[in-house]
């Protein structure tokens, strides 16, 4: 498999690069498809389009959309999704508001526990303060030295019963497979290995997604061992799902695969990116006809 990655972030969202910056750190590695996936925005796209075309490397219009299943958060990716359909666009709007109202009660939180200034120090990491989120508390955590890395911040505080968490509702596992279709993409959970669910929840969670219209699912990714990528590689057959690839890189130094940096498929699944084939924006000098 040549070099595919199709899922991770720039500065858009939570990411630490700006699109163009992500793009051209990916371009190292000579990857033949990329897909920026920023969480519930598509803001960055066109400007990484623009990169991935100066480094002759197709690209796929992502998004990744926060789904409220259950008590449970889980992430959608859609792929080879059109980015002005208003139906997306609409959707991913009435996600993001309340996203400022959550940073101030997560940085009261903060306050109430010993860490004071917060807010102010998270902003500072946030190009939109639409897009705010537990990654940029956790930045400034690290930077003002309160916690060594970002993945012990999440930890001692920022996830559920931690000093920090405050519960958002996201849209529904429904919507957000619905936005994607209806935006001529395909959509794909998430990381699957990431989530705190034993098989039989995962399972639900796999055949509630299939009915919303769901077609895929991540087996390769950042946040996977060889172990998951094996399971849910046979939950992508038994469940006839595209298997998708991605590295989830969000900043350098942050933990996971660096972006452009993703396992092989297990030979029994069927890659996503075959049936996206149409939805490719390629470089003007490798289009076909």
């Amino acid at each position: 498999m040549a070099g595919i990655d199709l899922h991770f972030h720039s500065r858009t969202s939570d990411g630490a690069l700006t699109p163009t910056e992500v793009i051209d750190r990916a371009a190292l590695r000579q990857p033949a498809l990329l897909a920026l996936t920023d969480h519930d925005c598509t803001g960055g796209l066109a400007e990484a389009a623009a990169a991935a075309a100066r480094h002759g490397i197709g690209f796929l219009n992502g998004v990744e959309i926060s789904v409220s299943w259950g008590r449970h958060t889980v992430h959608i990716v859609g792929l080879g999704v059109d980015p002005e359909n208003a139906a997306l666009a609409a959707g991913l709007q009435s996600i993001r508001h309340g996203r400022l109202e959550r940073a101030r009660q997560m940085a009261d939180s903060l306050a109430a526990a010993g860490i004071a200034g917060c807010f102010e120090g998270a902003m500072r990491w946030c190009d939109n303060p639409e897009m705010i989120s537990r990654t940029h508390f956790a930045r400034h955590l690290v930077d003002c030295g309160a916690v060594k890395d970002v993945r012990t911040v999440f930890r001692k505080y920022l996830t559920p019963g931690k000093p920090g968490y405050v519960a958002h509702e996201w849209a529904s596992l429904e919507d957000a497979v619905s936005w994607i279709v209806g935006a001529g993409g395909m959509a794909a959970i998430a990381h699957p290995g990431r989530y705190d669910m034993g098989r039989t929840l995962i399972e639900r969670l796999i055949l509630d997604f299939k009915a919303a219209g769901g077609q895929g699912i991540e087996v390769a990714s950042g946040s996977h061992s060889l172990d998951d990528m094996h399971k849910f590689a046979l939950h992508a057959d038994r469940h006839e799902l595209f298997a998708s690839s991605g590295s989830d890189f969000h900043a350098p130094g942050e933990g996971g695969r660096d972006v452009g940096h993703t396992e092989d498929l297990p030979p029994i699944c069927r890659p996503i990116w075959r049936e996206l084939d149409a939805r490719v924006l390629r470089p003007a000098a490798t289009r076909q006809g």
